[in-house]
Order: structure tokens, then C-alpha cells, then sequence
């Protein structure tokens, strides 16, 4: 957003609550929410897992609603013939007219790379899609998935990658999620009749239970929603730097690299999807 910033509470009040804990007992930030015991915590809480099998998926949310947030969260994702399954990871509001902003890993045949689908809600309007591959095997270890979301922009990360952003363009009457608070949720589904090759792959039933792996869940810097608060987001900050952060000249290049390299859809290129034209923010972003 060109200019400078409105006040953080203009709809909702918020307090930001801010000091990193480290890897700790996700037991008191995180609910299981369905699946009953094909989601469980781990090691202490330090670990979360979702599977999913013929009978069930399995998810979670995250306890506290936010009105913009910068979340980190390490994920190791289902491995092997992963085909059909879809792991979503993402921030949505509770309206009927939602916002969203999303990551969905979508699973493949061993050997074939994962897919991470991309799209932003807006008033519950989305067809903002981009997806990507990843450069580096996401089943193997614990990678860490970034959303960074504040006034002037949203930014998703991948190990501290930028891999998309979607700038504040109302000015532009281009709508930017800023008046809903959001949730974390993460869930394991299948997503077989469109997740992989267009569902013309399916999955492999005897390959299941399908498991994903979840720790170090941080959202310290994050402006937690309170309908009783009686204090902006900025009043109690002890670091608020990411309230106005954006892409420098050095991100921007990482984020070419991973757009010239791995991305391979974007809504912003879909001539023959929108041919009454493309969304009018991909006439200055991609």
C-alpha cells in the first residue's frame, strides 16, 4: 500500500503478543479438530502428525485467530507414493464470505515431485492460483513454511525463500484481506479426483496410513485476535518490524529465481482460462 499505514485496529481490536519460545508443547497453540486419533501429538507435544486411509482424513487449527501475522511452521510431508493426497496448510477467516491465504502440498508417484499450490481468498472470491515445485525433497526432512501477512503485503516462504507475493493494491480497487481475522489450519485429504495429474492418477490405498509430520510452530510475531481487547497490535510490540515488512532487492531476486526456475502455473499468464481478461493485479505483479 502506497503511503502511510492506517491504524491496525480499524475493524476488530487486536494485541500483539510477541517472544520467541523455540520448539516447545504444541498442545496449548494447536487443537486436533477431526479425524479422532489419525491426528496425534507426539514427543510431547513437540511433534504433530495427520494420516490419512480409506476411512478418514485428519486436521488441525491453531487455537488463537490472528489479524495479521508472520507464522513459521516445519513440515515433513507424506512420503513415497504420496499420489492423490493433498496436504493443506493454511489461514482462513470464518465468514461466509472468507479470506484465505493458502499452501497445498499435492502429492505425487515416488520419485516425481511434489506440487505446491498457491491461491489467495478475498471476500471469498480466490482463482489467484500459482504453483510450483520444490527444489529440494520435502519428504526427507523438516522444512519450514512461511506466511508473512500485514498491511502492506503477503509474502509465502519456503526456508526463508520467498516464493510468492501479493501486494496491498487497494488503491487500485484491487480488494487485500485486512478486516477478517484468520486461523491456521493444516489438514490431510484426499484430493484424488483433481490433485495429481488433473485426477488421473489415484491413490494407492495400499500404501496407507499417509502421514505428514508437523513442529516448531511459531507465531510470536503474530497480532492475535481478541473481540475484548482494548489495545492495538502496535501498542505492545516489543519487535513490530514485520508489521511494514516487505520484499528488499535481494528477495525480490530470490523470488525471480524461484519463478524462473520451479513455478509452473500462474493465474497472472491464463489467457485461455480468463479470456475476459486477467485479474487487474497482474498488470503489475506476477
Amino acid at each position: 500500500m502506497a503511503g502511510a499505514s492506517p491504524p491496525l485496529c480499524l475493524v476488530v481490536l487486536v494485541v500483539c503478543l510477541l517472544g520467541f519460545s523455540g520448539a516447545a508443547d504444541m498442545n496449548g497453540e494447536l487443537e486436533i479438530t477431526w479425524g479422532g486419533d489419525r491426528a496425534k501429538f507426539l514427543d510431547g507435544g513437540n511433534e504433530l502428525t495427520l494420516s490419512l486411509d480409506k476411512g478418514s482424513g485428519s486436521g488441525f487449527w491453531s487455537r488463537n485467530q490472528y489479524l495479521f501475522a508472520k507464522i513459521d511452521m516445519q513440515i515433513k510431508l507424506v512420503p513415497g507414493n504420496s499420489a492423490g493426497t493433498v496436504t493443506a496448510y493454511y489461514l482462513r477467516s470464518e465468514e461466509s464470505k472468507w479470506d484465505e491465504i493458502d499452501f497445498e502440498f499435492l502429492g505425487n508417484l515416488s520419485g516425481e515431485p511434489y506440487i505446491v499450490h498457491t491461491n489467495i481468498f478475498v471476500q471469498g472470491k480466490g482463482d489467484r492460483e500459482q504453483q510450483f515445485y520444490l527444489w529440494f525433497d520435502p519428504t526427507a526432512d523438516f522444512h519450514t513454511y512461511s506466511f508473512l501477512w500485514n498491511l502492506k503485503n503477503i509474502i509465502l516462504y519456503v526456508d526463508g525463500t520467498p516464493i510468492r507475493e501479493f501486494k496491498n493494491m487497494e488503491s487500485k480497487g484491487i480488494p487485500f484481506p485486512k478486516n477478517q481475522a484468520l486461523r491456521l489450519q493444516s489438514s490431510l485429504w484426499n484430493g484424488d479426483s483433481w490433485a495429481t495429474w488433473g485426477g488421473r492418477v489415484r491413490i494407492d490405498w495400499s500404501q496407507a496410513p499417509f502421514t505428514a509430520a508437523y513442529t516448531n510452530f511459531n507465531d510470536d510475531q503474530a497480532c492475535i485476535w481478541s473481540s475484548s481487547a482494548s489495545s492495538s497490535c502496535a501498542a505492545s510490540s516489543k519487535d513490530d518490524s514485520w508489521l511494514s515488512q516487505q520484499l528488499d532487492s535481494a528477495a525480490h531476486q530470490k523470488l525471480e529465481w524461484v519463478h524462473k526456475n520451479y513455478m509452473i502455473y500462474n493465474y497472472c499468464t491464463d489467457f485461455k482460462r480468463f479470456p475476459q481478461g486477467l485479474a487487474p493485479e497482474c498488470v503489475t505483479q506476477g
